[in-house]
């Protein structure tokens, strides 16, 4: 059964904004710190931000553009992504780990879903 699953990506111009969802079982969201990461052709997959249940962290990249939120009651993460650039170009994955803030690293991984940004 698939444990993660994101949803929302799609192309959009440089400067608009995007919101990806990800869908994660019960047993992952209530045990992990919750994060996204993306990675673009020919580059190593890097850390977007992370969100456990007392704080968030963001890249430098992405500081004041994106947010990350959460709905326990849905077993839910958001990243919010505004003011989007064309470097932001990837496909972007949910992900989890017990340390993931901390170590920017991850147990649990989703499929992965495009955001594509025009210049």
């Amino acid at each position: 059964q698939v444990q993660l699953v994101e949803s929302g990506g799609g192309s959009v111009q440089a400067g608009g904004s995007l919101r990806l969802s990800c869908a994660a079982s019960g047993r992952i969201f209530s045990s992990n710190s919750m994060g996204w990461f993306r990675q673009a052709p020919g580059k190593e997959r890097e850390f977007v931000g992370g969100l456990s249940w007392t704080r968030t962290s963001y890249a430098d990249s992405v500081k004041g553009r994106f947010t990350i939120s959460r709905d326990n009651a849905k077993n839910t993460v958001y990243l919010q992504m505004n003011s989007l650039k064309p470097e932001d170009t990837a496909v972007y994955f949910c992900a989890a780990g017990p340390s993931l803030i901390t170590t920017q690293k991850a147990t649990y991984w989703g499929q992965g879903t495009q955001v594509t940004v025009s210049s």
